[in-house]
């Protein structure tokens, strides 16, 4: 229902001489209430029935990188972006990306089958027939290959699965893994096959993770059916994103390519991703130990480890081309501050129509680009320049993005405040993941957001789920602590490069967790019908998207002083020293457990003939590392962190304009460009994708993965170089307090 035209002014009389009082962060007053007053107009401007369309528009035909509708949807959205008044152009650059050439998976022996590895057309559901424009279903960078082996069913396929195995006396070499989508990043799952000596990997999607198990399959209902297939790429990003063939250097005409032969991001050993329809006989080929409880899925049948008695085959080969990628970039240009850049991001490419991923966030970043243009045409203007992306090759190996920002390197080191990323959007709850000085401005923002469906903030609404959810003693936190906590950034989106490579302080944003989704992933049936009548389907959080994103670029670009805030930061740097030195203990009484067992006798007691059950091997227990350089730290950016925002608070929006350019060097001293061990592109030192899980976070990397893999000196060095980026970013803080103008005497 929309309120009177009247009892809007009124509410809008009463937020300005609420916030006349209690000015925006980074705010003089003055400019607070003026800054209020246009964000108000801008979040009044998003239309869900325009980022219906947008969304119908983009997703009416497949438009992987290098289709036809992949390079006519970026025009069309040059085209919009454009009519807008806005300045934009499409920046491109090629990257490598293969496709299918030729798949087969077949199963051998007395009951042969071959498996369709297609995804039929369904009756209601008008584009799921473009059978023609669609890539077929298949994993990106997997090499060729032509193997026939046993098979072994491995769970997840990730390392704790192999650690089972182990102690079951299974192994994997020389044979084709089959493990279950799920858990993990896929490109997980070839990874660690390979590292224990398989010769291929068969991806499948099971009922229990995205099917019939979780509810109706579609298209009665949003779960994936018995053929539908899950595409995605595989390339090794834990190691780098991007154009395989030019790591760290942008790809554009003329650049050394590294060849194919020597990348090493391309997977060691050939993979396919297949229909549960189509692995249900490789399944049911399997003999051996029936498989622990928590690896069992819905089918109905049951599940053994294996070796397979009868062989599979597999065989896939490529089409090895590069392609062009269509970056859309817009630039509002700030009247005060065009030197310094507010990035939005949210990429245009799908593998098949993609409503879902990444539409549904695309859609809504179109509609902020349109209402901020209308804000322009009423005399608004940005004190900082406004950068709206829309990338090309996300999907791949976030390609668009990253060689984007890797040719603009030098210049965004220089220029860029913060990113703004979305991707896929569904119905519910409020969600963000990013940099912890970011943290109290994106609880601030969320605060005056209103939830279409409850009509309180959407920062509330949030509040009472996660109070909902939790434990009793992280209940407490929530209601005592004033910012909810937001998670780390790993990778799986757009904001890898800005955040892990370049030291740009991010934000990934969305909405979901009321619509139940996940069957229809990087299947063909990820499309506007799927979308309009299993998810967001009146785009209502479309429009919160919209306005949530928007009002964070908005607020960001037109603040007097970057509204940065550190205690956030040093809080959860204290968490993870907490949570290394919990660790570490962990992995010492793990260790002298085991090893009084294998004295005591355990295994041997639990031998089995028939599961060939063997005790781990006998290790040391870890030693004691000295976590006193990163005690220390924590507690001088504790209170650099204290005093700066006290003082900023203070300040009432009033500082010097060397004061932002140090509030952008903020996130870049967390980085060391000697990057982590064994990757050296990441170069954030508190926030990175796992080298083992790909998509998820691991926090403090350097020190967490050495504890993980129990190299012992790899983690007194890498505390050393955390606590030496903790220093400086302290520094940095002493001297930004500096430059704040004195508190004045009671």
């Amino acid at each position: 229902m929309r309120l009177p035209v009247a009892a809007c002014c009124l509410l809008a009389v009463a937020a300005y001489a609420v916030d006349a009082v209690h000015p925006l962060r980074g705010y003089t007053p003055d400019d607070s209430a003026t800054e209020i007053g246009w964000e108000q107009k801008f979040r009044q401007l998003p239309d869900p029935d325009h980022i219906r369309e947008n969304m119908r528009r983009l997703s009416a035909r497949p438009h992987h990188v290098g289709s036809p509708y992949d390079k006519d949807n970026a025009e069309w959205l040059l085209a919009q972006l454009k009519s807008w008044g806005l300045d934009a152009q499409i920046e491109t650059f090629s990257a490598l990306f293969p496709t299918p050439k030729s798949r087969k998976l077949e199963l051998l022996g007395p009951t042969p089958f071959t498996a369709k590895l297609q995804e039929p057309p369904i009756s209601v559901d008008p584009t799921s027939g473009q059978t023609s424009e669609q890539l077929p279903t298949y994993n990106a960078y997997s090499r060729d290959g032509d193997v026939t082996a046993p098979l072994v069913y491995v769970n997840y396929g990730r390392p704790e699965d192999y650690e089972v195995l182990d102690r079951m006396g299974i192994s994997v070499k020389g044979a084709i893994v089959i493990a279950r989508y799920g858990a993990s990043w896929r490109g997980i799952k070839p990874k660690v096959a390979a590292e224990h000596g398989a010769v291929g990997c068969i991806i499948y999607s099971d009922p229990r993770d995205d099917g019939f198990y979780r509810g109706d399959p579609y298209p009665q209902g949003p779960m994936r059916p018995a053929d539908g297939a899950q595409r995605g790429s595989v390339m090794d990003m834990p190691v780098y994103p991007g154009d395989p063939q030019t790591p760290g250097v942008g790809a554009v005409e003329g650049v050394k390519l590294i060849p194919i032969d020597q990348v090493q991001t391309i997977t060691k050993i050939p993979v396919l991703p297949i229909s549960w329809a189509d692995a249900t006989p490789f399944l049911k080929a399997l003999g051996g130990e029936t498989v622990p409880e928590a690896w069992r899925g819905s089918l109905p049948f049951t599940y053994h480890v294996g070796p397979s008695t009868a062989k599979a085959h597999l065989a896939v080969s490529f089409n090895w081309d590069r392609k062009p990628l269509y970056d859309v970039v817009a630039k509002i240009k700030g009247k005060k501050y065009p030197d310094q850049w507010v990035i939005r991001g949210n990429h245009h490419d799908a593998w098949v129509n993609g409503a879902g991923d990444p539409l549904s966030g695309a859609s809504p970043e179109l509609e902020e680009a349109r209402a901020l243009g209308e804000l322009l045409k009423q005399g608004w203007e940005p004190d900082r320049t406004i950068i709206y992306c829309f990338w090309d090759g996300e999907e791949p190996a976030l390609l668009g993005s990253t060689e984007w920002a890797e040719t603009h390197a030098d210049e965004l080191k220089q220029h860029a405040v913060a990113y703004f990323n979305s991707d896929g959007n569904g119905r519910g709850y409020f969600r963000a993941e990013g940099s912890h000085s970011l943290e109290n401005f994106v609880n601030e923002v969320a605060k005056d957001i209103q939830d279409p469906e409850t009509k309180m903030t959407v920062w509330k609404r949030v509040r009472l789920v996660d109070i909902n959810r939790a434990t009793n003693q992280a209940r407490g936190e929530i209601r005592s602590r004033s910012d909810l906590r937001i998670p780390a950034l790993g990778s799986g989106s757009d904001y890898t490069v800005f955040i892990d490579h370049l030291g740009v302080a991010s934000v990934n944003l969305g909405y979901g967790g009321e619509d139940e989704g996940g069957g229809q992933y990087h299947s063909a049936y990820d499309d506007f019908y799927w979308y309009t009548h299993f998810s967001d389907t009146d785009f209502s959080y479309g429009r919160a998207l919209a306005q949530t994103a928007g009002t964070m670029v908005m607020r960001m670009a037109d603040a007097d002083v970057l509204p940065f805030q550190f205690g956030d930061l040093a809080d959860t740097v204290h968490l993870y020293d907490t949570q290394l030195k919990t660790l570490l203990t962990e992995k010492r009484d793990d260790a002298k457990e085991r090893d009084q067992e294998i004295s005591d006798g355990v295994y041997q007691a639990l031998y089995d003939p028939r599961k060939q059950m063997v005790p781990p091997p006998v290790e040391p227990v870890p030693p004691y590392l000295n976590f006193a350089p990163l005690d220390q730290a924590s507690d001088d950016l504790t209170e650099a962190a204290k005093a700066f925002d006290q003082a900023f608070a203070a300040a009432n929006g009033n500082a010097p304009l060397e004061l932002n350019l140090d509030l952008i060097r903020s996130e870049r001293v967390l980085t060391d460009d000697r990057g982590l061990p064994s990757r050296p592109w990441f170069e954030h030192l508190l926030y990175a994708p796992g080298f083992y899980t790909g998509y998820g976070v691991k926090t403090v990397p350097g020190v967490r993965e050495a504890i993980e893999q129990k190299k012992w000196t790899e983690a007194d060095e890498q505390i050393t170089r955390v606590s030496a980026a903790l220093e400086r970013e302290a520094d940095l803080l002493k001297d930004a307090t500096k430059l704040l103008p004195a508190k004045k005497s009671e």
